[in-house]
């Protein structure tokens, strides 16, 4: 398997990003946004993000190949250390380990940024489903996550019922004060690290 390398995501990737985020929309309950968004939307998007919060792609052979995210939690200030993450990979390198990388290198941004509190929204199938199953689950329960809640039958898509499984992770202790939050763009991370030398 050819090694993996990681960069910051910016508006020019909004095109691949969507090559690999519109199946699941298209095809699965994975999200449950129902239609893709515009090139222009997934921009703006993207541009928003990253102003505070971390967006890295995956790449294989020079190829974007999966990329995630972080958001905030809730937009009131005590939850400033909290935030969700999100993160898809192209189909046809799924179980080849971008997930785990992703969630890595997410994990180790996010703690030089000071957040303390990661948490992870996942569609959760009610029995067998031909556009679910639980495989998102059992992954954050491999990288540490533990069950928070359920709430049941709160999404609609393909004319059938959803859960939503809610999942967290600490990254640190939570001291008195509080870490300050560092923005994305100022720290150094990914070929940042590697251009300042």
């Amino acid at each position: 398997m050819a090694e993996l390398e990681l960069r910051r995501a910016n508006v020019g990737d909004a095109e691949r990003l969507l090559e690999i985020y519109a199946p699941y929309v298209e095809k699965t309950a994975i999200t449950f946004e129902d239609e893709v968004p515009s090139v222009d939307e997934f921009q703006d998007r993207i541009s928003r993000t990253v102003k505070k919060y971390p967006y890295l792609v995956a790449l294989k052979d020079g190829k974007i190949v999966g990329y995630a995210y972080a958001s905030a939690f809730k937009e009131r200030a005590a939850y400033e250390h909290s935030v969700e993450l999100s993160i898809y990979v192209e189909a046809n390198v799924r179980h080849q380990h971008v997930g785990r990388f992703l969630y890595d290198a997410m994990e180790d941004c996010l703690k030089k940024q000071g957040f303390l509190n990661l948490n992870a929204c996942i569609a959760a199938p009610i029995g067998e489903d031909p556009y679910l199953d639980d495989n998102s689950i059992r992954f954050h329960e491999h990288l540490g996550y533990s069950f928070v809640g359920r709430f049941h039958q709160c999404g609609y898509k393909f004319d059938r019922w959803y859960d939503m499984v809610w999942m967290e992770k600490m990254l640190g202790e939570h001291t008195i004060p509080a870490p300050e939050i560092i923005p994305f763009p100022e720290i150094k991370y990914c070929e940042q690290e590697e251009n300042d030398d």
